[in-house]
């Protein structure tokens, strides 16, 4: 399988999105600063992601995702949900 996930940044709250065929491996090493971009926003905590058989559709919604539509679904559809239901469960 391949995974397009999106992580949030418990230390910013900023969104990355990403592309793996291990996602608990890849969270890991997100969470253990391997990644240069994610280093500086850990911990990481996994919001959303979506499974492939096909390798080219997982690859292109990665990029789907980074475009600004993409990002405006995100919000809209994908992780406001995840986020609020989040937020009442902190209540």
């Amino acid at each position: 399988m391949y995974y397009v996930y999106i992580l949030q940044s418990s230390k910013s709250g900023i969104l990355y999105y990403g592309y793996t065929t291990d996602l608990k491996r890849r969270l890991k090493e997100h969470n253990d600063g391997k990644s240069k971009f994610t280093s500086g926003h850990r911990p990481w905590k996994l919001v959303q992601y979506s499974a492939f058989v096909d390798e080219q559709k997982a690859k292109d919604f990665e990029l789907y995702l980074k475009s600004g539509s993409g990002k405006a679904f995100i919000y809209k559809r994908l992780v406001n949900v995840v986020l609020m239901k989040d937020e009442l469960g902190k209540k």
